[in-house]
């Protein structure tokens, strides 16, 4: 059975502890190391640690945790080989370029990224220092006073994963210890970030308890750990319903909850039937729906299509294209069941299947699938044909009248992205559309699928209920991530001996 991280210690759980282990999704095999399911007094005994790590973290030199951040860098770098071969296995994610490579890189630039924030003290970095001279008032922002629990998704088994993902190098620069939940889907991948973290942490001067790991535990051990006193914050990526129980949880108990849920990401296409954008749409929206078995939470799973000629060459062109892809990898034996059921929901809801839909041997895999429904039968039964079905499919709604995409758009939940795609001459037509769609959405783009999320200050990874918990925020772009992790000071008068060294 394979240890937890507590306050700096590998542990091994109890002989009697339940386990689990991983699947190989590309052949439906099982994987062999076992892993622990950790009891409440575990978590307990994580929370008290990070309650007093968090006291020293809050007064750390802003260097040392630059420092430690570059050191997990610098570790997971050196098993980038073992961690891309482990997560490739557990995940069914090709090794290159995706994992070696893509989402490797991504991982390790925002570790270094984080470590610049952490270390930045000036006026433009996330503590954003402000004095009043006359009033002799002073305010930043600085760490949340406990642990941030970090709990990542089966997607992105680095870029987001809990102990070196985007939440964790966030939470740590900004001063919180970190709580790190593995996934029960790839733990190997898992317990060797942890290892390289622990490393990094040995060799730095910062507390044992600044970061701790976990594989799994039951969703009740869980919701007592989020209620400790010395858990300060949730960072959170996943399913609905597992976010709005850590939501209820969270609220309960007055404490943030950073939840990134569920997203359609609607793409609007409005162009001539006859246009060189629809081959360029056509193309660029399969390959979208298709990347990574269609498990990417910016998969853009809508197609609003204006006009009923351009539809029917759109959906020509698409069915003959994912009729030659090969068939997705889905993580787990429930993501195919889920899937299933998602595409016959639709079916029931008045969609129509043009191609794939079924599952296919060996393993998890399954068809890539393209659904089309009128506008009246969308309108209809748009709380189903709109929501979110994780894998390999696109559902392509035909309308007649920009007002009828219109209509639709306002029918929409919170979104993390929308596109508008057509021609360029057509550009103002998209104007009454866009005052309904921009408030719906984090990320709004043109002319480009949404799959890919640049790591840069200017990223909003983000929008509204339930696409997230806050649309206030962004889990992607440094320093803007580092807020949901912070709380807003001021300091009235306080002498300049017992300010930080950046309000002096």
């Amino acid at each position: 059975m394979q240890p937890v991280l507590i306050s700096g210690v590998w542990t091994a759980a109890d002989a009697d502890a339940p386990s689990f282990h991983a699947w190989n999704p590309s052949t439906g095999a099982a994987l062999t190391d076992r892993f622990p399911i950790s009891s409440g007094a575990d978590l307990d005994r994580m929370g008290s640690a990070a309650e007093a790590a968090s006291d020293a973290l809050a007064s750390a030199d802003p260097d040392l945790i630059r420092d430690f951040l570059l050191g997990c860098a610098e570790a997971i770098e050196a098993r980038r080989s073992e961690i891309a071969r482990t997560a490739h296995l557990e995940t069914g994610l090709p090794i290159e370029p995706r994992l070696a490579q893509v989402e490797f890189d991504r991982m390790i630039g925002q570790l270094r990224t984080a470590a610049d924030a952490a270390a930045d003290t000036s006026a433009t970095g996330w503590r954003r220092p402000l004095s009043d001279g006359p009033s002799d008032i002073r305010s930043d922002r600085g760490p949340l006073g406990g642990a941030v629990l970090t709990i990542g998704p089966n997607n992105f088994p680095l870029a987001f994963h809990a102990v070196a993902g985007g939440d964790f190098a966030a939470a740590i620069a900004a001063g919180n210890p970190v709580i790190a939940k593995g996934h029960p889907l790839h733990p190997g991948t898992g317990l060797l970030l942890a290892q390289c973290v622990a490393e990094a942490l040995q060799a730095s001067a910062l507390p044992p308890a600044t970061v701790q790991y976990f594989h799994h535990c039951s969703p009740e051990d869980g919701a007592r750990l989020v209620r400790h006193h010395g858990v300060a914050a949730v960072g959170f990526t996943g399913g609905r319903e597992a976010g709005l129980g850590i939501k209820r949880v969270a609220d309960d108990v007055g404490k943030p909850a950073y939840l990134e849920m569920s997203s359609t990401n609607p793409v609007f296409a409005s162009m001539h039937a006859d246009s060189e954008e629809v081959e360029a749409l056509t193309e660029a929206w399969v390959d979208s729906i298709t990347l990574g078995g269609g498990q990417f939470c910016t998969k853009p799973g809508l197609l609003i299509v204006i006009g009923h000629q351009t539809a029917d060459r759109i959906a020509s062109l698409a069915e003959a294209r994912l009729r030659t892809c090969d068939p997705g990898i889905l993580f787990s034996e429930s993501g195919r069941d889920g899937f299933i059921a998602g595409v016959g929901a639709c079916e029931s809801a008045g969609a129509t299947r043009r191609c794939g839909g079924a599952s296919v041997d060996p393993g998890w895999r399954v068809e890539p699938t393209l659904l089309e429904v009128d506008g009246e039968n969308a309108r209809r039964s748009w709380s189903v044909l709109s929501r979110e079905v994780f894998g390999p499919l696109g559902m392509m709604v035909r309308v007649e009248e920009m007002s009828t995409a219109i209509e639709l758009a306002r029918m929409l939940e919170g979104q993390l992205t929308a596109t508008l795609w057509g021609d360029p001459a057509c550009e103002s037509a998209w104007r009454p559309l866009l005052r309904v769609l921009r408030p719906k959405c984090g990320r709004l783009l043109e002319r480009k699928m949404p799959t890919g999320v640049a790591v840069v200050p200017t990223m909003v990874h983000g929008g509204p209920f339930p696409a997230t918990a806050h649309a206030g925020y962004t889990s992607v772009g440094l320093p803007a991530s580092i807020d949901r992790f912070t709380h807003a000071r001021c300091w009235d008068g306080v002498s300049a001996s017992l300010r930080p060294s950046w309000l002096r």
